[in-house]
């Protein structure tokens, strides 16, 4: 049953809160300056009379109608649902951190500035760069960054002919968005029989006209580029750079860096990878990070340690200037750098492995019920298919997902990557416990069943939401985004 607003709860008369007596001097509205008459309001404005306790139900029903990691298994592919370390959030309500501000005195500041110097350092580390930059707001606001620290780059060499980007074809959206956005032609890259980066198709799109490849390793099958110090040396080869998609970092941090494959930079979603909140829009953090080639062009101010204490410099001629307001979204990076410092080197190489393993048991358990077109072992993450399903029994990637959300647990990403037809991707993440996955294995296999025997019952689902079943065509083309 959805839950009414709280307009529509409206009774006169009655009251959650209590003013406090005015405590101003009498006659104190005669020193107010006269506001136009435009700006006044003609009748009072409608707002909620309703009891405190009516405010409490209403939000705490809202609260348990959205669905997140601390509510059960949230297996979306590519997206890295991680469980986010209570530890993160005590420490970022600590008063030191809630009441500092970004123009306040540098000398008044040094503890957060070491802060975000310190995640520098672990970052540059855990990735094999030289140093990054923290004010991206976002994963494609750090992709966005990369692009263009890369076009200055041969901007300031005078290579102006390099105007194209080379994507996969399995890339994240984001990926040929951020390039077009900076000017750049966007050219696909195919896949091989594999999965893999097709190593021809490659070689034959590589010129002098290319500025890029962007990639992601492990890609979003959950496989690693076995040839990836072949193919950054075609790239370097031909006086192109490397960007590194930093979206699957989970599988590999602190087992291989992508500085040692060979990119020239990257973003980090810490959002993903270091465990800080995820969705509903924001605030993310997309730091980008950076080899020696482009250090320089990195965004300003940079943050420096200084016999005087920590500063930034703003002296930076080659820089693509600031992305950002201020230095980022700070409480987002503190819950990273305690996650860093939490888990230390080997708590992070640990993470790794068993989001690996995780991935590769729940992989063992469905293959014999489901289509999975690549990879004997993966990474972090596996597609499966659905469509045999929908060529037998008419039921559908989406279908699956509508079922499971009846089961309690949050569908995987659907309908991507584009080259497999009918994709579900999972990743179950090192946050889940082997009984947790035993459990969504067998409801998707007990679906996969119920839908062999009553197509039809799928179809409806889901049953259990407030909403039921939305037209999701009519739902993109005619929003309803007000009351």
């Amino acid at each position: 049953m959805s839950e009414p607003l709280l307009i529509d709860k409206s009774k006169k008369g009655r009251k959650a809160y209590c003013f406090p007596a005015l405590d101003l001097p009498r006659g104190f509205e005669q020193a107010l300056p006269d506001i136009p008459a435009s700006m006044l309001r003609v009748k009072a404005a409608r707002l909620p009379e309703v009891a405190e306790l009516d405010v409490v139900r209403h939000f705490t029903k809202l609260s348990t109608q959205s669905f997140g990691v601390d509510n059960g298994c949230y297996p979306l592919g590519s997206c890295t649902m991680k469980y986010n370390p209570k530890l993160g959030e005590l420490i970022a309500q600590l008063p030191a951190f809630t009441t500092i501000h970004p123009l306040q005195d540098l000398s008044t500041a040094q503890g957060s500035l070491s802060i975000m110097y310190n995640l520098l350092e672990d970052l540059s580390s855990i990735t094999g760069m030289s140093w990054g930059s923290l004010q991206p707001c976002a994963g494609a606001h750090g992709e966005y960054t990369g692009l263009k620290m890369i076009r200055a780059y041969f901007m300031k060499k005078g290579e102006t002919k390099r105007t194209k980007v080379l994507v996969p074809i399995s890339a994240h959206g984001t990926n040929p968005a951020s390039a077009a956005m900076n000017g750049f032609d966007v050219v696909t890259i195919a896949s091989d029989r594999e999965g893999l980066v097709d190593m021809d198709d490659l070689a034959s799109k590589l010129d002098d006209s290319v500025a890029a490849l962007m990639l992601t390793n492990p890609n979003t099958l959950g496989l690693f580029e076995k040839n990836i110090l072949k193919i950054s040396s075609m790239v370097h080869a031909s006086g192109g750079l490397l960007y590194y998609d930093g979206a699957n970092l989970n599988a590999i941090m602190g087992m291989a860096t992508p500085g040692d494959m060979g990119f020239d930079v990257l973003h980090l979603n810490l959002h993903k990878t270091f465990s800080t909140p995820h969705g509903g829009g924001g605030p993310g953090s997309g730091p980008v990070m950076v080899n020696d080639i482009l250090r320089p062009f990195l965004p300003k101010p940079d943050i420096e340690l200084t016999d005087g204490g920590y500063a930034y410099s703003w002296d930076r001629p080659d820089s693509i200037g600031k992305v950002s307001m201020f230095w980022g979204n700070f409480l987002v990076l503190l819950r990273a750098y305690v996650y860093v410092l939490r888990m230390g080197s080997e708590g992070i190489r640990a993470a790794s492995s068993h989001a690996v393993l995780n991935a590769n048991y729940l992989k063992s358990r469905l293959e014999k019920h489901f289509d999975i077109p690549y990879g004997t072992k993966v990474m972090h993450e596996f597609v499966i298919s659905c469509e045999s399903l929908k060529k037998e029994y008419g039921i559908t990637a989406q279908d699956i997902a509508k079922g499971l959300i009846d089961e309690g647990y949050h569908p995987p990403t659907m309908y991507f990557p584009s080259l497999v037809p009918e994709a579900l991707m999972l990743e179950p993440t090192e946050s889940e416990s082997i009984e947790t996955l035993d459990a969504f294995a067998d409801t998707l296999i007990a679906i996969l069943e119920r839908a062999k025997e009553d197509p039809l019952y799928l179809k409806g689902a889901p049953y259990t939401t407030p909403v039921g079943r939305l037209d999701e065509v009519k739902a993109v083309k005619e929003p309803d985004l007000r009351y």
